[in-house]
């Protein structure tokens, strides 16, 4: 039997690349405080009690149907998820769907559940969602994907031949991290989507807005680490030598 572990509250980096948000407000947006320490010297300060466990489901954790889903008092059944220690599937690539309706059809990877393992395709292992029906009026279907497994649910198609392949990483003779097809033997690529977000469609065409943080002073190295006490570091700088002899000291 394959490892599982219980699904924690940690956001997958994949999962909110897209949104390119930062992890103190996606944090902030989940926090859910039960019960904290009433203000005064006489209590014990910071002490509160925080809700832990979530329900992740399609719904991203920085949104409103998210914090619906996870109302205070709204508990939900244990979920087991399986353990993936590199996460091997992204936003743009090619997959072959192994089970349902659409067994054996091929399509393109539209968004990542990574804290469930699900994936989403475009188009395919769809079903239909009736909205906006009342008295009057009848409503329409929607078509909406549902999520994929991608432990066994899918599979990467070889650029190659586009067959589904099982696939390993492995390492270049220039030291790069690829992901090689173990029937061919080729490298599969990952797909120029993945640095995509809302801002920007590639890190190398961003313009830099005015309130942005400049990437040279973000690269600029400020501080060099050393061996030494923040005292002793003023007193080099000021060139302060000590002259003073210090007492013996016995350790037992």
């Amino acid at each position: 039997m394959r490892l599982t572990q219980l699904l924690c509250s940690s956001v997958g980096k994949w999962s909110k690349q897209f949104s390119n948000l930062p992890d103190r407000y996606i944090e902030r947006t989940m926090n859910q405080v039960y019960w904290k320490n009433p203000k005064g010297s006489q209590y014990k300060p910071n002490t509160e009690v925080k809700r832990k466990k979530f329900r992740f489901s399609v719904h991203r954790p920085w949104t409103a149907q998210f914090r619906q889903q996870n109302s205070p008092g709204k508990l939900y059944k244990k979920v087991f998820v399986e353990p993936i220690k590199d996460w091997s599937f992204f936003r743009g690539d090619r997959v072959e769907v192994l089970v349902g309706p659409d067994k054996g059809k091929q399509g393109y990877v539209k968004q990542i559940i990574e804290e469930r393992n699900w994936v989403f395709v475009e188009g395919l292992n769809c079903t239909l969602k009736d909205m906006g029906g009342d008295k009057k009026y009848p409503g329409i279907y929607v078509k909406m994907e549902q999520p994929l497994l991608v432990t066994t649910q899918v599979s990467l198609v070889d650029p190659s031949d586009l067959q589904a392949t099982a696939f390993e990483w492995r390492f270049t003779e220039e030291g790069d991290k690829v992901r090689v097809s173990t029937r061919t033997g080729r490298i599969i690529p990952l797909p120029a989507s993945i640095e995509e977000t809302i801002d920007y469609k590639s890190k190398a065409t961003y313009k830099e807005q005015p309130k942005d943080t400049l990437a040279d002073d973000v690269s600029e190295v400020t501080f060099q680490p050393a061996l030494k006490t923040f005292q002793m570091d003023i007193m080099e700088s000021m060139d302060i030598k000590d002259e003073r002899v210090p007492l013996k000291t016995y350790w037992y």
